[in-house]
């Protein structure tokens, strides 16, 4: 039996901070996660006008982990459990949210380059309320594969296992190539994949993929072939498919409307989330109001 057919989802463009300009390529209409991924931005790359930068004020987050890929450029993350951590290229910031927590984030330079790819992980019903925590990870697994260099980011690939504490059976890898590359990547079956470009163009079992869309491939494959005909970047994201109806808005993931609601209402009146390390001069966000809003698990 042939492998289902790959489904193309264009990203959109969406703003973070103060005026960021992301492809956000998760959640998307038609396609909100992949395994436990349920969140993809790309940023970048980026020069940064002279005086300019990312800067991102002080927010909330509940049942989920932020995971940050640093591509280029240095960020400063900041948060309420007293961390203070510049990201760096080829580094992870992995930050659980857990029952709550809150943090800034700052380009360290202004008028600087900056690429990097921002994701989320949906955390299982039995991990969404566990203690925040913070990470950085400074050293990734890598190894070579046909003329790619293959970094795990997350999960087991290659004979590799990253060191990122994660919560669902997934995996992340960054592939990056300087000049032509060919290879076959073995799949897991039982997992669902989602592939975005970064930089240049690539192919992914004959299906040439540009910048600004996701490719997703459903369960069911056993290897992927992958190649470039000149420099290239991809991200490769995979998991077993979560299995509970989670509900993403704003911040925020849950189970329930009135879960949100309680997170919503404790941010703003300064409860349960502490307060961010002081450092930041970014404007504190606040959530659009729920008022009419009707929140569905998907």
């Amino acid at each position: 039996m042939s492998a289902p057919a790959p489904i193309r989802y264009p990203s959109r463009t969406s703003i973070v901070g103060e005026d960021t300009q992301i492809r956000r390529a998760l959640p998307n209409r038609e396609r909100r996660m992949v395994g436990a991924w349920c969140f993809l931005d790309h940023l970048g790359p980026v020069q940064f006008a002279p005086g300019k930068g990312m800067h991102v004020g002080p927010h909330p987050h509940i049942g989920l982990q932020t995971f940050t890929w640093m591509i280029e450029g240095e960020v400063v993350h900041r948060d309420s459990l007293g961390y203070e951590q510049v990201i760096r290229p080829g580094q992870v910031n992995l930050m659980t949210a857990g029952r709550g927590i809150a943090h800034t984030e700052d380009s360290a330079q202004d008028g600087a380059v900056m690429h990097a790819a921002q994701l989320w992980i949906a955390l299982p019903d039995a991990e969404k309320n566990r203690e925040p925590a913070f990470q950085n990870y400074a050293e990734l697994p890598t190894a070579d594969a046909g003329g790619w260099r293959a970094t795990v980011l997350a999960g087991s690939a290659l004979g590799l296992t990253a060191p990122t504490q994660v919560y669902s059976p997934l995996v992340g890898i960054d592939f990056t190539a300087a000049a032509a590359a060919d290879t076959v990547l073995p799949l897991q079956a039982d997992f669902e994949y989602g592939a975005m470009v970064l930089r240049g163009q690539a192919e992914l079992d004959g299906e040439a993929l540009p910048t600004g869309e996701l490719l997703y491939f459903p369960p069911g494959r056993t290897g992927l072939r992958l190649r470039c005909s000149a420099a290239a970047q991809v991200l490769l994201l995979g998991g077993r498919p979560f299995g509970e109806p989670i509900m993403v808005w704003w911040n925020f993931v849950a189970r329930t409307h009135e879960e949100i609601q309680q997170a919503a209402d404790d941010w703003n009146a300064g409860q349960r989330f502490g307060t961010v390390r002081e450092g930041s001069n970014a404007h504190r966000l606040t959530p659009p109001s729920l008022d009419g809003v009707h929140l569905r698990p998907s």
